[in-house]
């Protein structure tokens, strides 16, 4: 089943759930923050162990691919030319960086807000889609990188463009996508 029907059904099970539950109640209160707490400490153990594994492998295979110009710009597209080291690397910072900004939003709703609700949402599917990234799922799991895990991984899809059945900008790897790029002078330089 796709992630984000999954998702929207968790939430909408939670909402629900999470009607009966007594905010009020102090002990209550704590126990879910308590589990909101446990659920980031595991996704940052699970983040921090597939860095250590991606360290590990120091795959220096070359990968190029065209990254696609920002929506609504008039830039060309950029071609990129980077080890699958770097993009992993890229790709685990880029994690990091979204879980960490979802607890900052996550503190300012509850501590300042006083928002209790979505603490609880927030314990279930930041960790689900955690071991659902593939990044984890090809250093923790060993999914062999081909087909749809092949790098460069796609950018999920927002709720719009799952609707309308298409991804944000694609990511081109074939031999004449690159060249044009390169040829159009924007990027190819290697990441390190």
């Amino acid at each position: 089943m796709n992630p984000q029907i999954t998702n929207l059904v968790i939430i909408l099970v939670m909402m629900q759930a999470s009607k009966k539950i007594p905010f009020e109640d102090e002990n209550v209160l704590n126990g879910v923050r308590a589990l909101y707490i446990v659920s980031n400490i595991i996704i940052l153990g699970v983040y921090m162990y597939t860095k250590m594994k991606i360290d590990q492998k120091k795959d220096m295979t070359v990968l190029k691919y065209v990254e696609p110009a920002p929506m609504g710009s008039t830039e060309e597209p950029k071609a990129v030319t980077t080890t699958i080291h770097a993009y992993d690397l890229q790709q685990w910072r880029s994690l990091l960086r979204s879980q960490m900004m979802g607890v900052g939003m996550m503190a300012v709703m509850h501590l300042y807000f006083k928002y209790t609700n979505p603490l609880l949402i927030q314990s279930i599917i930041p960790l689900k889609g955690a071991f659902e990234g593939n990044l984890v799922k090809v250093h923790l799991f060993g999914t062999p990188a081909v087909g749809d895990m092949k790098r460069p991984w796609k950018a999920a899809a927002g709720m719009m463009g799952m609707m309308n059945g298409q991804g944000s900008g694609e990511i081109k790897t074939d031999k004449k996508s690159i060249e044009a790029a390169e040829r159009a002078g924007r990027g190819g330089a290697k990441e390190e």
